[in-house]
C-alpha cells in the first residue's frame, strides 16, 4: 500500500500535544523499520520476494480458502521500499500518538490491527483474483487519520508545501486536511477499478472509514484529575 503525501503537503507535526507518551505508537514504527532492515539484510532479491510473498497477504489465496489469514496481520509490518517505509511512518508519527493518548496503550493497539485487518480484506474483496501480495502499513494508520479526524477536527497540520526549489510551511485544519486526503483516495481509488496498480487505494479507503465507526466503540481512556 503507498500513496501517502497530499499534493503539495507533507505534514510535520500538529498542535495537539499528548498528555503521555505513546509507547505503542514507538513500538509500532520500531517494529516496521526492523522488518523492512531485516528484508533487507536478506540479501538476494529473490529472498526478498520469498519474504514477501510469505507474509504479505494475496487476495486469491485468502479467498480461496488455502490459508494465508494471519498475513492480514504480517502484511501490516511490511513495506516495499524506503519511500512507502518513511511515508507511512510519517503520518504514523503525527497523528498516532494522539489517538494512543485517547484510547490508552493496550486498546490503541487492538485498535491498530483491528482497522488494518479490515483494511486488507477490504483490498482483498475488491481484487478477489490477485496473485500479487498487498503489504504495507497505510491501511491502519488510513484507521488511525479516520480516528484521529474524529476526535480532533479542530487540530491543526503543520504541512511543508514546495514551492518549485522552495518551501514554505502552513497550518492546515485537520478537518481540511483529512477529509481532502480522503476523497483523494476516493477518486483515485475509483478510477483504478480493473487496472493494475501499484497502491491499494482499497485499503486505504476501508481503513478510513473503519477507523471513523471503531473509535466510537472502544472506550476512551479515564483523563487524570487536574491538580488547582
Amino acid at each position: 500500500m503507498g500513496g501517502w503525501v497530499l499534493p503539495g503537503m507533507i505534514p510535520l507535526r500538529d498542535d495537539n500535544p499528548s498528555s503521555t507518551r505513546p509507547v505503542v505508537n514507538y513500538l509500532l514504527i520500531t517494529a516496521c523499520v526492523g522488518i523492512f532492515v531485516y528484508m533487507l539484510s536478506l540479501g538476494s532479491p529473490s529472498r526478498i520476494v520469498q519474504f514477501t510473498f510469505t507474509y504479505g497477504a494475496i487476495p486469491a489465496q485468502i479467498l480461496g480458502g488455502t490459508g494465508g489469514y494471519a498475513t492480514l496481520v504480517s502484511s501490516l509490518f511490511l513495506h516495499g521500499g524506503w519511500v512507502h517505509l518513511l511515508g507511512n511512518m510519517l503520518y504514523l508519527w503525527v497523528f498516532g500518538d494522539n489517538v494512543e493518548d485517547v484510547l490508552g496503550h493496550g486498546s490503541y493497539l487492538v485498535f491498530y490491527l483491528i482497522v488494518g485487518v479490515i483494511a486488507t480484506l477490504t483490498h482483498v474483496v475488491v481484487n478477489p483474483s490477485s496473485q500479487v501480495p498487498v503489504v504495507g502499513a497505510s491501511g491502519a494508520i488510513a484507521g488511525v487519520l479516520g480516528a484521529y479526524l474524529v476526535l480532533f477536527p479542530r487540530a491543526r497540520i503543520l504541512s511543508l508545501v514546495p514551492l518549485g526549489i522552495f518551501f514554505w510551511s502552513v497550518k492546515v485544519p485537520a478537518l481540511f486536511f483529512l477529509p481532502v486526503w480522503f476523497a483523494m483516495q476516493f477518486l483515485t481509488g475509483v478510477a483504478s477499478i480493473g487496472r493494475d496498480v501499484p497502491v491499494a487505494w482499497a485499503a486505504h479507503i476501508g481503513g478510513f472509514v473503519a477507523g471513523m465507526v471503531l473509535v466510537f466503540v472502544f472506550p476512551r481512556r479515564p483523563k487524570l484529575p487536574t491538580a488547582w
